[in-house]
């Protein structure tokens, strides 16, 4: 998610107006797959107690089938303004899910965990915006603001889970080595 919000925030910047649309394919190709997939396996499997699961895996759904249509898109020379749309539906969906988690008390850092969801929806609720108005570089720069804060948000989430889940994990020991 933090590549993801990264590539996309030099999109907004410097390739959404651009002929060449070719170098942002394999960053939300790379980026898509890997937030399907893993947010698939965490719908399916639930591997997290409570609804961290739907929180964190039916976004990354959304938030990965999103960068695969856009790399799609790209390399085929679509108009992106239907995935914004998706887009605005999906940002929505992180927002009313960001709300949630400060009013849940959810996660260790409820405060950050929602702001980042929020800032991620945002960025999805302002595609189309953004794609129509792509010569406005006051709103695009507004735009990567929002990108780049929201991505330091999961970086500090992210890198944070990493650390403390390799010490909380230490002595686990899959269910058929027991």
């Amino acid at each position: 998610m933090v590549a993801g919000l990264f590539i996309l925030a030099d999109y907004v910047y410097r390739g959404i107006d651009s002929f060449n649309q070719r170098p942002w394919i394999p960053g939300f190709g790379i980026t898509g797959a890997i937030a399907l997939t893993t947010g698939l396996h965490m719908s399916f499997t639930w591997p997290v107690i409570g609804s961290f699961n739907i929180a964190f895996g039916e976004t990354s759904v959304l938030f990965g089938i999103l960068f695969i249509a856009a790399a799609i898109s790209l390399a085929q020379g679509w108009d992106l303004f239907t995935i914004a749309i998706y887009g605005f539906f999906a940002g929505a969906v992180a927002i009313v899910v960001g709300i949630r988690i400060i009013n849940l008390n959810m996660t260790k850092q409820p405060i950050l965990s929602g702001i980042g969801f929020i800032l991620t929806g945002l960025g999805g609720i302002f595609a189309a915006p953004t794609l129509y108005w792509k010569t406005n570089r006051t709103w695009r720069l507004i735009g990567v603001a929002v990108l780049i804060v929201a991505a330091l948000i999961w970086a500090l989430t992210g890198y944070l889970s990493y650390w403390n889940h390799l010490e909380g994990f230490q002595k686990w020991v899959p269910a058929p080595m027991r």
